[in-house]
C-alpha cells in the first residue's frame, strides 16, 4: 500500500464525508478510495470510518489519526514547496479564491498577462462569494474583501477598499438634493442586507461621525445587482469605488456626499491576498500577489477612475 496515497485519499473522505466525493476530487475511482481506507484500518487495526449513516463520520480513532494524517500531508507539502522553490522559478497549479463580481471585473482580464509573465504555472480559479475554509478546499490563495475575521491566515493588503454613494443623473433630477447624510431619510436607497444587517449606513467627515437609518424601494444580496439598478435610476447606493469606477468615469453614475467617507460597516477598509501559513510561501503564490499588487497600483486605478484621472 502506498502510505502517502492512502493518507490524502481519507483526509478527502473525512472532509468531504463520502467516498464518491472523495474520489471525484482526487479523480480516482470510488474503489480505490475505498481501498485505501480498508487498508490503513487493516494496517491499525481500527475502524476509522463509522460507515452506518448516510454521510460517512470519523470515529474517535479516525478523528485522531485525521488530525495527525493532516500534519503529515502539510508537513510533506511544505518540504515540497521548500525544496522546489529553491530555483526560485513559480510553477505549477496556482488554486485561487475569488469573490465573484471583483474577479470577474479584476483579477479573470489580468490573467493572461499573468500566464505569459509565468509560463510554467497553471491556473484553477474559484469564483464565489462564500468565505470558505482555504485548506479545507485544497486552495492556495485567496482574495478577501472588507474586514478580515481573525484566522490562521496570513494576509497581505493589497488596496484600500472604499465605498462611494452614487445615483443616476435621472435620479437626482426627480429627488431633493443630497447636501448631508441625514437628507437620505427623504431619499430611496439601495440596501445589501447581507453587509448591512440593521440598515443603517456609516458616514465620517473630520471627525465626526454618523450612523444613519436608510430604505428604499430595493434591498439585494449582489452588488452588481446594486449597481444595475443605481444606473437604472432607483435610487443611490452605497458601492465599492473598484465596482462603480467605470460607471462613473461613463457618466451613468454621479458621487454623492463625495467629502464624506463612507462605508456599510465599521473595518469595512480594505483588499486582501490570503493564504495559508507556511514555513515558506510558495513561489507561484508570491508571484501571484505581486502581480496582483503592481497592477492595481497606488492608488488603485478604479480609485483612479473616480477621481476623473
Amino acid at each position: 500500500m502506498d502510505y502517502l496515497a492512502a493518507l490524502r485519499l481519507f483526509v478527502r473522505t473525512v472532509d468531504l464525508g463520502s467516498f464518491s466525493k472523495a474520489a471525484e476530487d482526487r479523480l480516482v475511482k470510488i474503489s480505490t478510495v475505498s481501498r485505501a481506507v480498508a487498508g490503513l484500518e487493516a494496517d491499525l487495526g481500527v475502524a476509522l470510518l463509522d460507515r452506518s449513516t448516510r454521510r460517512l463520520h470519523a470515529t474517535e480513532a479516525g478523528l485522531d489519526f485525521y488530525e495527525r494524517a493532516q500534519r503529515i500531508l502539510a508537513d510533506v507539502a511544505s518540504l515540497r514547496e521548500q525544496i522546489t522553490s529553491l530555483n526560485g522559478r513559480p510553477q505549477g497549479l496556482l488554486r485561487i479564491n475569488i469573490p465573484g463580481a471583483f474577479g470577474r471585473r479584476h483579477i479573470i482580464p489580468m490573467l493572461p498577462d499573468f500566464l505569459d509573465r509565468y509560463p510554467d504555472i497553471r491556473i484553477d480559479a474559484t469564483l464565489t462569494d462564500r468565505t470558505v475554509d482555504l485548506i479545507e478546499v485544497g486552495a492556495d490563495v485567496a482574495i478577501r474583501i472588507g474586514a478580515l475575521p481573525s484566522s490562521t491566515l496570513i494576509a497581505r493588503r493589497l488596496a484600500p477598499h472604499r465605498r462611494m454613494l452614487c445615483a443616476s443623473p435621472d435620479y437626482l433630477s426627480r429627488h431633493p438634493p443630497v447636501h448631508h447624510p441625514a437628507d437620505l431619510a427623504a431619499q430611496s436607497c439601495l440596501r445589501f442586507p447581507l453587509l448591512q444587517p440593521a440598515d443603517h449606513w456609516q458616514f465620517a467627515k473630520e471627525g465626526e461621525q454618523l450612523s444613519v437609518a436608510v430604505s428604499g424601494v430595493l434591498a439585494a444580496n449582489d452588488s452588481e445587482a446594486l449597481l444595475d439598478s443605481a444606473v437604472a435610476g432607483l435610487g443611490l447606493a452605497l458601492l465599492p469605488t473598484w465596482l462603480a469606477g467605470r460607471e462613473v468615469k461613463a457618466g451613468r453614475l454621479v458621487p454623492v456626499l463625495p467629502d464624506w467617507e463612507a462605508s456599510l460597516a465599521p473595518g469595512d477598509r480594505a483588499i486582501w491576498g490570503a493564504y495559508p501559513t507556511k514555513r515558506m510561501v510558495a513561489p507561484k503564490v508570491r508571484a501571484f500577489l505581486d502581480f496582483v499588487a503592481e497592477r492595481f497600483g497606488r492608488p488603485p486605478y478604479w480609485d483612479r477612475e473616480t477621481a476623473g484621472d
